[in-house]
């Protein structure tokens, strides 16, 4: 298992409307995706224009075979891309406490 961190900085004055399109598309394109084992969205409350993804995959694989690499990444993207302010940073994280 493997966890996907992506850091969102979106636009002043979008905030709103990005929660709204996570919850009302985003969130799902997500969580119903094989391999997909949780999807959550997270809101600073320091910067509250910047938020934090954080989904857990059966592996690497999954996220960019089964997400990444399909029609789901594209709808995901047109949906949320209107409110950001620069691209997502994205990186995969290994437990260090469950590591082979």
């Amino acid at each position: 298992m493997i966890t996907e961190i992506a850091i969102i900085d979106v636009k002043p004055g979008s905030e709103q409307a990005f929660i709204d399109a996570f919850r009302a598309v985003g969130h799902d394109l997500l969580a119903t995706t094989p391999g997909c084992l949780e999807a959550r969205m997270e809101r600073s409350r320091e910067t509250p224009t910047r938020f934090v993804g954080l989904t857990r995959w059966e592996s690497v694989g999954a996220h960019l075979e089964n997400f990444r690499g399909t029609d789901r990444y594209a709808k995901y993207r047109a949906v949320l891309a209107p409110t950001l302010s620069a691209a997502p940073r994205v990186e995969h994280f290994d437990d260090v406490m469950n590591a082979a």
